[in-house]
């Protein structure tokens, strides 16, 4: 049971809110540099840094400069950066095989952040959808998102990764039974190291559009995802969801999109204890940055009170296309 409080004035609530000082000490939930996780960009060429205009601030990069952005987290104390690669229509098949092409942008990019900074983790995405010509996240066929014939490439991308120096994959693609395939996969390729951060509730959302601006997948999606993504009205799917994936031998799990779904993040938490992340997706990044830029709101307050929101639910970490900004203002506050 609650403690029953005293009566006003003897119970004042205010006091604990009276300064700087007294804040932190009664603060309860704090966030820091090291719940960050940067998601960040990779194509072809070199030299390169392309803006994305519908994500202001945010780049896709050529390996080299993706190796700077490494570099760059890893000064800042960010532990993990996890890659995208951008796919543009003319490297797109109906087969996927460059997903699990050892010289795909992701595979060199994991070989040369590790080469050059190897202090920090580097997480991957699994999914068909920037290899493939339908812009889904599995193999289309007679219309319909294959389950197992996916899964099986699926595997196939998760162990050209681990064998590039993977540390944490991220399968993205909402198949069943992947997150089994996928580590039994890795402890017969002797990668029983390498963790899987399943995204177990990933919804049929809205708010992913800039994203596949900077994959290069909205010009490519047929269709939609709404048959293997969640349907947003559900709740207790997503439990579901979660616990069939730590079973199968998820490290953690993560909730997509964020802010939307604080609730999900809270409820998983509560409900299984396990390591919980959030993805503040493109959209939102997209809506608090154009906000900002037209002086309708404090961009950084915003950013830095968007980010506690996920601490408050629970999440023990969260992707944000915000991680170097909020390093640079956590660090400034020590």
């Amino acid at each position: 049971m609650r403690p029953t409080q005293a009566p006003f004035p003897a119970t004042r609530l205010r006091r604990a809110r009276q300064s700087t000082a007294i804040r932190a000490l009664t603060r309860q939930n704090t966030l820091s540099v090291d719940d960050l996780i940067w998601p960040v960009f990779v194509r072809a060429g070199e030299g390169i840094e392309e803006p994305i205009p519908s994500m202001p601030g945010v780049f896709r990069r050529s390996v080299d400069k993706v190796v700077e952005a490494a570099r760059e987290a890893a000064d800042l104390g960010i532990p993990a950066i996890c890659l995208f690669p951008y796919t543009g229509l003319q490297e797109r098949t109906e087969d996927c095989a460059g997903a699990w092409d050892p010289e795909n942008h992701a595979n060199r990019a994991i070989r040369a952040i590790k080469a050059a900074v190897p202090e920090i983790a580097v997480m991957t995405d699994v999914a068909l959808d920037t290899y493939n010509i339908n812009g889904h996240d599995g193999f289309v066929e007679n219309g319909e998102i294959v389950n197992d014939r996916s899964v099986e490439a699926l595997v196939k991308m998760t162990l050209a990764q681990a064998e590039a120096g993977a540390d944490i994959i991220g399968p993205s693609d909402m198949m069943d039974g992947r997150i089994g395939a996928m580590r039994s996969a890795l402890e017969d390729a002797g990668h029983q190291n390498v963790m899987i951060l399943s995204y177990a509730a990933k919804y049929a959302s809205a708010f992913y559009g800039p994203f596949r601006d900077a994959v290069g997948a909205s010009g490519a999606l047929t269709g939609d995802k709404k048959t293997y993504q969640m349907d947003p009205g559900n709740s207790d799917e997503a439990l579901r969801l979660i616990e069939r994936d730590l079973s199968e031998g998820a490290d953690m799990v993560m909730v997509k999109p964020g802010m939307p779904y604080l609730d999900i993040c809270r409820r998983v938490k509560d409900s299984f204890g396990a390591p919980t992340y959030a993805y503040q997706v493109s959209g939102e990044f997209a809506m608090i940055q154009a906000a900002a830029e037209h002086g309708w709101i404090d961009g950084e307050r915003v950013m830095m009170e968007s980010l506690m929101a996920f601490k408050r639910a629970g999440c023990d970490g969260i992707l944000t296309y915000f991680a170097p900004a909020a390093a640079r203002l956590l660090n400034a506050r020590r």
